[in-house]
């Protein structure tokens, strides 16, 4: 189990967890938590089904990780978890600020579900869109979820809306805005340019038929490299979830895993 959830991160997230019900008198005794998040980070990390998880060695059955997961969902434990693991790396000063990075990347969802569409780019089929904009050193900083067939300028907003305010240590609001933004042609609206200035970030935005797609990447490149760190793990490489909750809740999870290793990455 500390393979699964190690010391540091296990003393993250433990307080962020909500009490369990009271016990009544009789029974089985409730899984603790730390068991229930060890079989959820095996599930994510492996790809396996709920009901292979060797619930004798971890002390928890996958059904019992998999209610706690849409439980700590509805309780915005993993929202928290990746808003706590980013200030850790603003205190470090290990957030660079100075500019961001948007895109988006689309998986199968085979078995459908809510914030699913027809994916243009595989022959119709049901898809589910990750729109994720980063620092200039691939943090993950905010995530939205859509049907793929949702274009990419309409999410722009959203996903930058989605980043948490984190605490600077200083007087005056949380800091949750880059200075700039870049991204690539498919953002190339006024609207969306509009909507970085009414967030006070400079829009570096790609323009279609001005700008040369050979250099269009000197600065995004850093974006889809997360995308990539994100689609490697097992069990987001294919949407299985129809809970849109569900899955929402494994991608925050990775992504504040994510945000764990860049910490071990700039903070030694």
């Amino acid at each position: 189990m500390d393979a699964l959830v190690p010391d540091d991160l296990w003393a993250v997230i433990s307080p962020l967890l909500p009490p369990g019900p009271e016990k009544l008198k009789g029974g089985r005794p409730r899984a603790s938590d730390r068991s229930a998040l060890a079989g959820i980070i095996l599930v994510l990390r492996t790809g396996m089904q709920w009901k292979h998880v060797p619930g004798n060695a971890l002390g928890c059955s996958g059904k019992t990780s998999w209610r706690r997961l849409g439980e700590w969902q509805a309780a915005g434990v993993w929202a928290n978890l990746h808003r706590v693991l980013l200030e850790q790396l603003q205190d470090a000063n290990a957030l660079n600020w100075s500019r961001a990075a948007l895109d988006s990347a689309s998986v199968p969802a085979k078995k459908g579900g809510a914030a699913t569409g027809p994916n243009p780019t595989d022959r119709g089929k049901p898809g589910t869109k990750r729109h994720l904009v980063v620092d200039a050193d691939g943090t993950p900083l905010g995530l939205t979820l859509t049907g793929a067939n949702c274009h990419d300028s309409r999410m722009l907003a959203a996903t930058l809306d989605a980043v948490p305010g984190l605490r600077t240590g200083r007087r005056g609001r949380p800091r949750r805005r880059p200075d700039k933004l870049h991204a690539d042609k498919a953002y190339d609206h006024r609207r969306c340019r509009q909507e970085c200035r009414a967030r006070s970030i400079m829009p570096r935005i790609a323009r279609r038929g001005v700008e040369s797609s050979r250099h269009l990447g000197r600065h995004r490149w850093i974006v889809e490299r997360t995308l990539a760190w994100i689609a490697r793990i097992r069990r987001l490489a294919i949407r299985y979830e129809r809970r849109a909750d569900l899955h929402l809740a494994f991608t925050t999870l990775a992504c504040a895993l994510i945000c764990r290793k860049q910490a071990k990455r700039f903070c030694p």
